[in-house]
């Protein structure tokens, strides 16, 4: 008979930041309480280590970091930054075909019967898309970098409380596509990750095209025109993709938990606190 770790000893160790593939085992119960103990007493140690060096040499957060380094990458494409408000007007929703029998529609955090907090940022982006084009001649490049909220279901890769970048080219000079997967090139190159492209089906898009690293999703494009486009007025064609800057920001610290790299007041730049 062998022992392994509780359950709640190695959600513990799991929490302290120890990476632990295959569960081990222990001859007596003694010998594996002695481990987790040494164990949790190192990492408890590291830990303390490393939020005291971060007092002594303070650094924004790696948040805000990778946000200033994408905006920089797209700045020098020409694309032009926006900030656009964080409570939208259920029929903004609605003109992205979110009704009350969409998927979606659950995940929704409403602020009142009219009003709900955005869970995407492409309902502003077509309402600019649409206004600035009648002043500018040959394409238009906008992207956003804001907070999006859904409901979304308990998982290491999920967060209620997220990051988005946006991007989006109006009336591309060349193939959609093209710009679309450049576009995408640009912010991947950025970051500095090999990803993958992969066709798949959307609750909002119908078609996307999905940019994945090691298996696990980062953003979702399309391409227009699109179904959607009549409704906000749009007559060109486009390319847009939006990114989960906290699911890139996990995949490049090689973190465990998407809670890690988000917005917390349990951890630090993936060191928890309440050590």
């Amino acid at each position: 008979m062998t022992i392994e770790f509780t359950i709640t000893q190695m959600q513990r160790l799991k929490e302290l930041g120890v990476s632990i593939e295959d569960n081990r085992t222990f001859l007596t119960v003694e010998e594996r309480e002695l481990e987790f103990s040494k164990m949790a007493s190192h990492y408890h140690s590291q830990g303390r280590e490393a939020i005291r060096n971060m007092l002594d040499e303070p650094e924004r957060h790696p948040l805000a970091q990778l946000e200033d380094t994408l905006a920089q990458a797209l700045v020098k494409k020409n694309f032009i930054e926006v900030k656009t408000p964080t409570i939208i007007a259920r029929n903004t929703l609605e003109k992205m075909g979110i009704g009350q029998d969409h998927p979606l529609y659950e995940q929704v955090f409403w602020v009142d019967k009219k009003r709900c907090l955005r869970p995407m940022l492409a309902p502003n982006l077509y309402f600019l898309m649409r206004h600035l084009k009648r002043n500018i001649n040959g394409p238009l490049r906008l992207f956003e970098i804001g907070t999006c909220y859904r409901r979304e279901s308990r998982g290491s890769n999920h967060l209620e409380d997220f990051t988005m970048l946006n991007l989006v080219e109006l009336g591309p000079e060349n193939d959609p596509t093209d710009q679309l997967h450049s576009h995408i090139s640009t912010v991947m190159g950025a970051v500095d990750l090999d990803y993958k492209l992969k066709t798949c089906q959307s609750e909002v898009y119908v078609h996307t095209t999905d940019v994945e690293v090691n298996g696990i999703e980062v953003a979702s494009a399309a391409v227009g025109p699109h179904i959607l486009d009549d409704a906000h007025g749009i007559k060109d064609p486009w390319a847009g993709v939006g990114f989960g800057l906290e699911r890139l920001l996990m995949i490049k610290n090689d973190a465990d938990n998407i809670k890690r790299v988000g917005r917390s007041l349990i951890y630090l730049r993936g060191v928890r606190l309440d050590i």
